[in-house]
């Protein structure tokens, strides 16, 4: 790395360290400083539009410096289970909007990584990018004849990383790593967020999207699950120009799934297009654990089959044999995996919705990952016999008919008493919501009245019935242990009754009352320091407006630095 990339990194690193410092010192102050002075009012009429206004610089952040700042501000977006809506909304359209790296840097890089040149690994290779992302660009080339004879194709688009993109990922992460330090100590946030935690899920899922040979064994184990699928086609891999930062893949361009007009022109129905979509979503789910984790309109194609209309009409099959079409997904860098123990998870899910039981939605919710150790479960089972009492019982079906307004009334209710206990989302579930969020809404474009609980019902139904012998068995488990606790208590209970009738049971708490007293005078010395900082940084922040005020508040923060640093001198 040269020195004017070194310094370039580094200015990039205090860049987002410096904007993290400065949100985190209004938080700070409005969320923490004022309600210690009874101004706790003024903190909530304000929350909303600071929010806002916070997403809308780190929009402006994230477009100016691209690289990973793109991908953190759409992957906010989609955290609900830990951020306020006012910022995952105004997130929520954040797109790689970032020029297309020119071509001679493109082109070094390629044949760098390829150990030969263009002109003899292609027999055409297009200057103009077909597509620019943050992290890479795509082109479109044509292959030798050479390799055409061997691969048997032609036409193909070549994936190429941006030069640089390894140096920028790692500053990005280092910064973000540094920042969610400081969050980890901020006990209002460490209480619900575990920010450490957050950054790692976000590097390992960016980390293996750059990684081109991750994404091409992820296409041909994608193809392998649908190999006998009539609905769905994948790119094939041309293995000899592949590397870690190159991957070149058969060109499967067609129509845009989201391209109405070009499917009616084509003779093809969108409603049933959403609803093989949905069903082949589902199946990645359910039957496959592998999931397109990113299934936007730019990612998949539906493509036309040779075949004739009429016979395909004619035919008495299933529906899928009758398609004169079929679903072509690409881009398999973020895939969703379902491990055995999300699928348990999902199980006792299934199972204690079907019963309304509040609490073994609760031991669902620790199944699968998403409360944190300090969760108030109480809390959150009062929650969620709120949404049973309201919806319980409700079929699939029967939940898409209520009125719009009434879950949108809920939703402002139980929302907030969501968001405020530490509740987070595995990685692996996070970008299992991500895949259905974007079936349900891609499909509803392609069919207004299209139902996401419709396709859903026969999937859950199907889990329910293959697991229900297992949640037998669970349920006598349970018994035999509650039965086994029962026989043992009544000699516990004796043994403990006889060692305090003997005098054998003490408690000595000197040591304890001793520690109290000492934690107590660190407490007032830790938050009469707390008193300091925040009328230090409240009077500095009001000199510009209100002068007056803002030097009484500065001089006024020497009472409690005083007690801070002096606070117990000669006690023991």
């Amino acid at each position: 790395m040269t020195d004017a990339a070194r310094t370039t990194h580094r200015a990039r690193y205090r860049r987002i360290i410096s904007f993290a410092a400065r949100e985190f010192i209004k938080i700070w102050w409005f969320e923490l400083v004022l309600p210690r002075f009874g101004f706790s009012g003024v903190s909530e009429r304000t929350r909303a539009p600071r929010m806002q206004q916070f997403a809308r610089r780190f929009h402006a952040l994230a477009v100016e410096l691209g690289g990973l700042m793109i991908k953190v501000g759409q992957f906010m977006s989609s955290r609900l289970d830990v951020l306020p809506p006012e910022i995952t909304q105004e997130l929520a359209g954040l797109q790689d909007e970032v020029p297309a790296v020119p071509f001679p840097d493109i082109k070094a890089l390629a044949e760098a990584e390829l150990g030969v040149s263009l002109d003899r690994a292609f027999a055409w290779f297009d200057e103009r990018p077909l597509a620019a992302a943050s992290l890479g660009q795509v082109h479109r080339a044509r292959l030798s004849d050479l390799d055409a004879a061997d691969t048997g194709l032609r036409d193909v688009v070549v994936k190429v990383q941006r030069p640089g993109i390894d140096e920028i990922v790692a500053t990005d992460l280092t910064a973000l790593r540094r920042v969610a330090g400081w969050l980890r100590r901020i006990r209002l946030v460490s209480d619900r967020v575990d920010a450490p935690a957050l950054v790692e899920e976000f590097a390992a899922t960016c980390l293996e999207e750059i990684d081109y040979l991750h994404e091409a064994a992820n296409a041909e184990r994608f193809a392998d699950n649908f190999a006998s699928d009539p609905r769905v086609g994948t790119p094939e891999i041309v293995w000899e120009r592949v590397t870690r930062r190159v991957l070149t893949l058969s060109d499967v361009t067609a129509i845009k799934i989201n391209d109405t007009a070009a499917l009616r022109r084509a003779g093809i129905d969108p409603s049933q297009v959403a609803d093989v979509f949905a069903e082949v979503m589902f199946d990645q789910v359910f039957t496959h654990s592998f999931v397109h984790a990113d299934p936007h309109p730019g990612n998949i194609f539906v493509t036309p089959v040779a075949r004739d209309a009429d016979a395909a009409r004619a035919s008495t099959g299933s529906v899928s044999d009758r398609l004169t079409w079929r679903l072509t997904f690409v881009d398999f860098g973020m895939m969703a995996e379902v491990p055995d123990g999300l699928r348990d998870g999902l199980r006792t899910l299934l199972v204690a919705v079907a019963g309304r039981d509040s609490k073994g939605l609760v031991v669902a919710a620790q199944e699968i990952g998403v409360l944190l150790p300090s969760a108030d479960t109480l809390e959150l089972e009062r929650a969620l016999a709120a949404l049973f009492d309201r919806f319980g019982g409700m079929g699939f079906v029967e939940l898409s008919k209520v009125d719009p307004s009434e879950f949108t009334g809920f939703a402002n209710e139980f929302g907030d008493t969501v968001r405020s206990l530490p509740l987070q989302l595995p990685e692996n579930m996070l970008l299992l919501i991500r895949a259905v969020s974007l079936t349900s809404g891609m499909c509803s474009g392609l069919d207004p009245a299209f139902n996401v609980w419709d396709a859903a019902e026969p999937y859950a139904a199907r889990l329910i019935r293959d697991e229900s012998g297992n949640v037998i068995q669970e349920f006598g488990k349970q018994a035999m242990s509650t039965a086994a606790t029962t026989w043992r208590l009544p000699k516990r209970i004796d043994d403990v009754i006889t060692r305090i009738d003997d005098g054998t049971v003490t408690f000595d708490t000197s040591r304890l009352e001793r520690r109290l007293d000492s934690l107590m005078r660190i407490g007032r010395r830790a938050v009469a320091a707390l008193l300091f900082g925040g009328l230090l940084i409240g009077g500095a922040l009001l000199l510009g407006p209100t002068p007056p005020l803002g030097i009484v508040l500065m001089g006024s923060s020497a009472i409690p630095l005083l007690y801070a640093l002096f606070g117990g001198v000669g006690r023991r």
